[in-house]
């Protein structure tokens, strides 16, 4: 497996939720999917919500590959190993990502008013 370094994770990211924000804006500029930046209309749990829909839609599609090629069906071992790795990076990068939304939760809730 490849060691995830911080520019490979962050570019990593970059490129995960750069679809996202590309839908969430809308078709109202080009430079708000290369930025990574959302327009002020979108809103952070859909935002959310595409992104975990994408991680289950590559650990059904690595479920899959795997399937047919244990049934014995033409597929690739290449195929099979590519599908499984992107499904376990997107799910490690969604879980790093709810381990720093529970981070900044649990520091606002350490914040005296």
């Amino acid at each position: 497996m490849t060691p995830v370094t911080p520019s490979f994770s962050n570019s990593l990211a970059a490129a995960w939720a750069r679809p996202a924000l590309a839908k969430t804006a809308g078709a109202s500029t080009g430079s708000v999917a290369e930025s990574g930046v959302a327009a002020p209309g979108s809103r952070f749990g859909d935002v959310l919500s595409e992104m975990i829909q994408k991680t289950d839609a590559s650990q059904k599609a690595s479920t899959a590959t795997t399937g047919a090629m244990l049934s014995g069906q033409n597929v690739p071992l290449h195929q099979v190993m590519i599908a499984s790795e992107e499904a376990s990076v997107s799910f490690q990068l969604m879980l790093e990502v709810r381990n720093k939304l529970l981070d900044g939760y649990q520091e606002l809730m350490r914040m005296q008013v």
